[in-house]
């Protein structure tokens, strides 16, 4: 009897946390992956814009890009890049180390250091070692960057 009792508490218990609790790292490791690998790919076929469709644009969104001191929100982040999206002609962006951290089922930091390399429209290209660390966030439609910085190495 006690044995039936304790079984139908852990079933109880099980069935009741959230889904926050049941998710798998391993699955968020995955799909934060792929969310990543994603931005990569379209920044360098559709250009600069293609980020925004990766960003969350809530209200909670920051970000200090390199050469910045401070976080930008979402609105500044979408001037400086609009601006400088008008001058280049190709980007070319790939992880050299990527350490994804599982938060919840909705939430994973990460850090890595990016090669990046640029063609702007006369020509002259560039090339930087980047470090990145933010937090993802899971929203209805897919894994967004939530915050972050980005800094030269």
């Amino acid at each position: 009897m006690t044995k039936i009792f304790m079984t139908a508490i852990v079933i109880l218990f099980v069935s009741s946390c959230s889904p926050e609790e049941q998710m798998n790292g391993g699955t968020v490791i995955r799909e934060v992956r792929t969310m990543l690998d994603e931005f990569e790919t379209h920044i360098e076929r559709d250009g600069l814009m293609a980020e925004f469709a990766f960003l969350d644009s809530s209200d909670d969104f920051f970000w200090v890009p390199p050469g910045f001191s401070s976080a930008l929100s979402y609105d500044s982040v979408r001037t400086i890049v609009s601006l400088n999206a008008q001058n280049t002609r190709s980007i070319g962006m790939s992880w050299d180390s990527l350490r994804i951290v599982p938060l919840s089922a909705s939430l994973a930091a990460y850090t890595g250091v990016l090669s990046w390399s640029s063609a702007d429209t006369t020509g002259v290209e560039s090339r930087a070692k980047l470090i990145e660390t933010g937090v993802a966030v899971r929203r209805e439609g897919g894994w967004k960057l939530l915050c972050g910085q980005t800094r030269n190495l």
